[in-house]
């Protein structure tokens, strides 16, 4: 009998440890998922999701930087289409044919380098009002829009459409934009530019020589975009659900959630200045920056999002707690929402039937609130920081509305609880 009595403690310390440990992997793993799933439903969003692509590199169009960077481009572009030496051999045959003394001749032979100098001004000019007129909104908006049924292709590694992969790079062919120029040179007054062929030019989006290894991490994540928050969410209840103390292992699991979005915020930084300082030379950085910054905007947004879903999470967790200070802050809201509640009473204004029908059925309410905030949350097709706030407060008031119409609470509860506690 000694031997079964003392082997009994030892079972149940195992078994303790085993629940404790399984508990504490399952949230470790779910902080890990969330990490994954944030960035799988931001590919998703990308690829899928022709507005929500437009959306995120549309602004783009009145970015200075890339405004910039494309304008150089283009004006590069359509010089190379235009023979300086030819330009200025036909304008010396024009003046020896009308009898301009040869010596004016000769002088207007050496006018290579002021007519270069003067087209690149012209070009140039003539390219900064193209791409900053709202004219060039609408091409860049349109191109991309039109451009999104091949991002796909590009992720993928297939060639072909407005977006390719090639070396390395995401580029976007900005052919539209040379028409532009060449029409609006034409009717300035420069005839040579009706000659301009078609060119077809590439802006690089996006280059990185880890693109094709990128490709198929994004790929797999895209496709598992929609399953992945799912997943997520039952690993982390599976590791409060099996925990002994769930209130604390709901509150770990906020806060591993919390961290891990905090990591994926520095390491999104960190990618930026890394993949900054491996573009080639001729790369404007500005623009690249830009570009970077558009591309996981969402992105950044979705993880502020979260975090702050973990952190009232785990806050509301605590509240709901035996400490000193949950205690506190509970009876503190009760009875201030109860000296409200005295004083509608007393003007007339009484809950009655409605008051006791929430007495009765106060805790369903409260997970009817829960609910409710819960399926806002994940319905939203992509929630900001600033509704999972409203979303907060609006739960917040539901229970306070819910304090104030129970008739039938006893607002020192708490107080008493916490006494009997300690």
């Amino acid at each position: 009998m000694g031997a079964l009595e003392s082997s009994a403690p030892t079972r149940t310390a195992r078994h303790h440890f085993s629940r404790s440990a399984g508990s504490v992997l399952l949230i470790l793993f779910a902080a890990l998922l969330s990490l994954l799933a944030v960035v799988a439903v931001w590919a998703n969003s990308i690829v899928r999701d022709a507005d929500r692509y437009v959306a995120t590199v549309g602004p783009l169009a009145g970015d200075p930087d890339v405004q910039k960077a494309v304008t150089n481009r283009v004006t590069a572009a359509v010089l190379a289409q235009i023979d300086v030496d030819a330009q200025v051999e036909e304008l010396t045959d024009a003046a020896s044919q009308r009898g301009v003394p040869p010596r004016v001749v000769e002088l207007l032979g050496d006018l290579d380098g002021p007519i270069e100098i003067g087209l690149k001004q012209l070009v140039g000019s003539t390219v900064e009002r193209v791409v900053t007129s709202s004219a060039f909104a609408t091409v860049w908006e349109n191109g991309n829009r039109a451009a999104h049924t091949a991002l796909d292709k590009a992720l993928t590694g297939k060639a072909g459409g407005a977006v390719s992969l090639e070396n390395g790079q995401v580029a976007l062919d900005v052919a539209p934009i040379v028409a532009q120029v060449k029409d609006q040179l034409v009717s300035a007054g420069f005839s040579p530019a009706a000659k301009i062929p078609g060119v077809h030019t590439d802006f690089v989006v996006f280059e990185s020589q880890d693109v094709g290894k990128g490709k198929t991490f994004l790929r797999v994540l895209q496709i598992l975009g929609g399953w992945l928050p799912v997943i997520t969410l039952l690993v982390a209840a599976a590791g409060v659900y099996v925990a002994f103390d769930r209130r604390h292992a709901l509150i770990g699991a906020a806060l591993a959630v919390f961290v891990a979005m905090v990591v994926l915020g520095i390491a999104l930084t960190v990618a930026r200045d890394v993949y900054l300082d491996h573009l080639s030379p001729e790369t404007s950085q500005a623009a690249a920056g830009a570009v970077y910054d558009a591309l996981v905007k969402f992105l950044r947004a979705a993880v502020r999002a979260l975090a702050a879903v973990a952190l009232f999470t785990a806050l509301g967790a605590f509240l709901t707690g035996p400490s000193r200070i949950a205690v506190l802050i509970r009876t503190a809201c009760r009875r201030g929402i109860a000296a409200l509640r005295d004083v509608a009473m007393s003007a007339g204004l009484h809950p009655g039937a409605v008051g006791r029908f929430v007495h009765r059925f106060k805790r369903w309410i409260g997970v009817a609130i829960l609910v409710v905030a819960a399926a806002v949350l994940f319905t939203w097709a992509y929630p900001t920081t600033l509704v999972v706030i409203w979303t907060a407060v609006l739960t917040l008031a539901g229970f306070a509305i819910r304090e104030f119409l129970d008739v039938g609470g006893a607002p020192d509860a708490d107080a008493r609880t916490g006494k009997a506690a300690h």
